[in-house]
């Protein structure tokens, strides 16, 4: 606590303390909300739209205001964080943590292997080369492909500048993980609370990039 050791019955002010449980920050500010939710397509990944469509504010409480925790993009679904604890924001968009984020990509058609070795050695596009961590067929069936994806950058569209950047059309794009983050069971348009150990998990990612780095 504050970089003391805690006793039994020492107090604190979580508006100002800082704790930490084997050496990862907990937050404890009040007022601090954090939601998990699956975004359906059709759904624009901002608080205000011009167009007037749809937005991922519909999808949470009013109270606290909460906001995306970086995008997907209209026509993708899948899962994103909606908080106002800029911290963990932080650590899950900033380039120096490298939080990684698995998507699953459905082409209807088969993939030559050169092209999902492509996306793993590095794709040029118009802002600078962009290459998955990892990538992989997961399956083939009725000549449809799904390939899963694990990115550590957020850039704008950026699967879907590399799949147009190898002429290959796709079918539905899904965020499956944040991180560690996961929820099968998160139906569209559905959201939860992200737990306690969930969060800390992020910030245990965080704390392990930065005594690497």
């Amino acid at each position: 606590m504050n970089g003391v050791p805690a006793s039994l019955g020492d107090r604190i002010d979580p508006a100002v303390s800082e704790v930490r449980i084997d050496g990862v920050p907990i937050p404890l500010r009040p007022g601090l909300a954090t939601w998990l939710v699956y975004k359906p397509p059709g759904i624009v990944s901002t608080m205000d739209d011009p167009q007037g469509r749809p937005t991922v504010r519909d999808l949470v409480p009013a109270d606290p205001v909460t906001k995306p925790v970086g995008r997907l993009d209209l026509h993708s679904e899948g899962l994103l964080m909606m908080t106002n604890d800029g911290d963990l924001a932080l650590i899950v968009t900033h380039p120096r943590y490298g939080v990684p984020k698995t998507y699953r990509v459905l082409v209807a058609d088969s993939v030559p292997r050169r092209a999902i070795t492509a996306l793993a050695e590095g794709i040029p596009l118009d802002d600078g080369p962009a290459r998955a961590e990892s990538a992989r067929v997961v399956s083939e069936t009725g000549g449809r492909t799904m390939i899963e994806l694990v990115l550590t950058e957020g850039r704008k569209r950026e699967i879907r500048r590399m799949f147009d950047h190898l002429d290959i059309p796709i079918t539905r794009l899904v965020r499956t993980a944040i991180g560690p983050i996961v929820d099968r069971s998160l139906a569209p348009g559905a959201r939860r609370p992200l737990r306690g150990d969930e969060i800390r998990s992020l910030y245990r990612y965080a704390e392990g990039r930065r005594l690497d780095g």
